[in-house]
Order: structure tokens, then sequence, then C-alpha cells
């Protein structure tokens, strides 16, 4: 098929990619199979490529080490090995913060790491303690010793997140403090050396309240920004990897798209939009946890993918035109037609309802939905039609 024709709405489809490694070029890979693509009829004008943050990462050999973690702690918080460090509102996973954790312990090894989760939940709703034990308890800040020796298992993992935590801490040879609150200027009590605000998308204001009590406090975007390893993401967005490694969020995502894009339109003539995407941005209706770990859905987007998706509410108006003026179906496709986003105000009746999205966190959760997280092979994913005009024609 050269163009989806007038009848199909839009379609997302992956791309099996095989094993990538790290020192492989990853805009060469892609465009080998867009190459395939654009041969067989799939890769079409207005078309987005949307390849998944690990694959770019990996690529680009975007890893650093526990040790990396403990020097940068040391050096940016100024803390000796018998510093004591605070860490709040971290989120409760193995995969995304205990090696963080392990490099933080590892900053002050005969020191004191304090640990300040938020309950009952942290901000990506992975339980810390069941609420109506919180409710049980009460007050502003409970300890492990308010709990007496009770351990919460997470419901969907089964790990307990407080006993893992302290083992990391305690593993490292510092003592671990581990307690709950929801005011992140608690921490002030403890008088710590150096703070990390740990926590993703609220971190710019956890940062600014601890900073009134404790200017000493970085967040995780402001370590890991400099060197061969590096992010300008820091270490948000970094996962476990093998060993003592993370692997970081991708470096100059916008330089990887734009790459991509260029490529494809000289040598193919074809002109497709390129994202970087991570997790998507929704939350799960059976466990309530919100999957949105990075710190936002794409990493990088090229120039068409920027701005808001809008639309006419198609039911009310379907609905309003039968209903109150007798209209036949042909007559309300006509209107319809005629009713551009972009000729009526964000008000209006017929946007009732639509409320405006950000187009490259709708592709990105669409795009982390096709492809996975496990083994479909698919790091990359083809979206067609979904962009005004693009999926018109035969």
């Amino acid at each position: 098929m050269s163009k989806l024709p007038d009848y199909i709405g839009p379609v997302a489809f992956g791309l099996k990619m095989g094993v990538i490694l790290p020192g492989m070029s990853i805009v060469d890979l892609i465009f080998e199979q867009l190459c395939r693509c654009h041969r067989d009829g799939l890769l079409d004008d207005g078309d987005i490529v949307c390849i998944t943050e690990s694959v770019v990462a990996r690529a680009q050999n975007n890893y650093v080490t526990t040790a990396d973690i403990a020097r940068e702690v040391q050096l940016k918080l100024g803390l000796s090995e018998e510093g004591k460090v605070a860490v709040v509102f971290p989120i409760a996973s193995r995969n995304r913060f205990s090696m963080v954790l392990k490099g933080i312990a590892e900053a002050v090894p005969r020191g004191k790491v304090l640990v300040q989760f938020s309950y009952p939940c942290d901000e990506v709703g992975n339980q810390i303690i069941p609420p109506e034990v919180a409710k049980e308890l009460g007050g502003d800040l409970i300890t492990l010793e308010d709990l007496a020796g009770r351990c919460f298992k997470h419901p969907i993992t089964g790990v307990d997140y407080v006993g893992l935590y302290r083992s990391i801490i305690e593993a490292a040879g510092a003592e671990a403090i581990i307690y709950f609150c929801n005011d992140p200027a608690a921490v002030a009590r403890f008088e710590p050396d150096g703070v990390i605000a740990a926590d993703i998308h609220s971190r710019a204001e956890t940062k600014q309240i601890i900073r009134r009590l404790i200017n000493n406090c970085l967040s995780l975007d402001d370590m890991c920004t400099e060197g061969p390893a590096c992010s300008e993401w820091g270490l948000l967005g970094s996962n476990m990897s093998a060993g003592n490694k993370l692997k970081l969020a991708p470096r100059d995502g916008k330089k990887v798209v734009y790459a991509l894009q260029r490529k494809v339109a000289e040598q193919l003539h074809v002109r497709v939009e390129v994202m970087i995407y991570g997790d998507g941005a929704y939350r799960d209706p059976s466990s309530g946890i919100y999957e949105l770990a990075d710190p936002q859905p794409a990493f990088a987007v090229t120039g068409g993918l920027k701005g808001f998706r809008e639309g006419v509410k198609l039911k009310y108006l379907a609905d309003r035109y039968y209903h109150e003026y007798g209209k036949s179906a042909a007559e309300i496709e006509q209107i319809l037609e005629q009713s551009k986003p972009g000729a009526l105000s964000g008000d209006s009746m017929e946007k009732e309802g639509t409320t405006p999205r950000r187009m490259e966190d709708i592709l990105a959760s669409l795009a982390d939905l096709v492809s996975g997280s496990a083994d479909a092979g698919t790091p990359v994913v083809i979206i067609k039609g979904f962009l005004p005009g693009a999926c018109s024609g035969v």
C-alpha cells in the first residue's frame, strides 16, 4: 500500500530490530529497516517513527556505574565517607532506583543514609504502607519503630521495598535511617549534610522547599550530566543494567531524531517525523500504578510533533444535528468536515470534553503500548494516519 485508504484511521505497528549493542549506529540501523518498509509500501509522508529510549542509550554506550554516582554525590554535595546524606521521596523500584540508591550509599560507607518515603504510596502509585495502616498510625511522620516490626510487601511485585532499600544501604557499610512523611521539609529535623530530592515529576517543588532549610540539595537530574557517559536528564530515566551499571537516558536525543529524519528525506524522499520515547503516560486502572517513571513520555521529537492535539466532539455533534435539526448522516458528515478545530474557540460546545493533549505524550504512550517492555523485540514503532492529512488517498 502507498497510503492508507480513506476508511482507515490511525495505525501503529512495531519493527523487529534484532539485538542492538553499544557502538552500533542507531540511525543507520533504523534507516535500514525503514528502507525495507519503503520497498514494501509501508512508509509514507506524514508517518511517525518512534524509537524506544533504551536502544538509543545502549547504542550510545551511555552507562555509568554505582562508583561513578558515589563520586558525584561526594563531589557535588561535598560529603566525606562519614557524612550523612538524605534521600527524599524515592520511588519504590528495583529497576529504576535500587542501583541509584546503591551509588548514593557507596558515597558514605562509614556514614548514614536517610530515606524519606512518601506514604501510603510513592509518586507513581507504588504502595509503601497499606492505607489502613497509615490511617491507624496517623501523625505527620512515621518511623520504623512505629511499625513495630511489621513489613509490607508490594501488592503486585511482592517486594518489601523498605527492607530492600535498607539492605542496600547496609551492604555499602552505611547506617540506614528510614521513615515516612509527606512533607519534604521534615528532612531538616534529621540535620543531614546533604539532601537528594529523588522524586521525578515534582522534583523542582521538592528541591525548592528543602532549600529553604538546607541549601545543600540536589535532584536526580543534577547528577551524571557531564562526561563520556551522561544525559541532559541526569539520573532521571535511568535503568538497572548488568553488574554495577545503570543505563542512562539517551544523550543529545534531538541530534538523533533530526539525523534520522534528514537521512530518510534525502535518500528515500519521504517526510517523516521522529521521536525517542520512554514510558507511556497512563495509570493502570487495576493496580493504581502510574507507569510514567521517566521524566516525560518523549525524550526528543522533531518539530512536526510539537503542539497539542485538538478535535471536535463528534458524538456530541452527531446527536445534536440529528435530534435538534433532523440532519441526515450525509449532511452531518459534511458539517463535521467543515468544523475545523482551529477555527473554534477552546470553550466552544463543539469542543466540549475534548481536552487538548500534547501530541508527543499521546504518541509516546501509544508507541509504548505497541512495543511493550518484555520480549516483543520491536523497539521501533511506525504510526500512520495520525497527523492531519497523513491518512488520505489510496
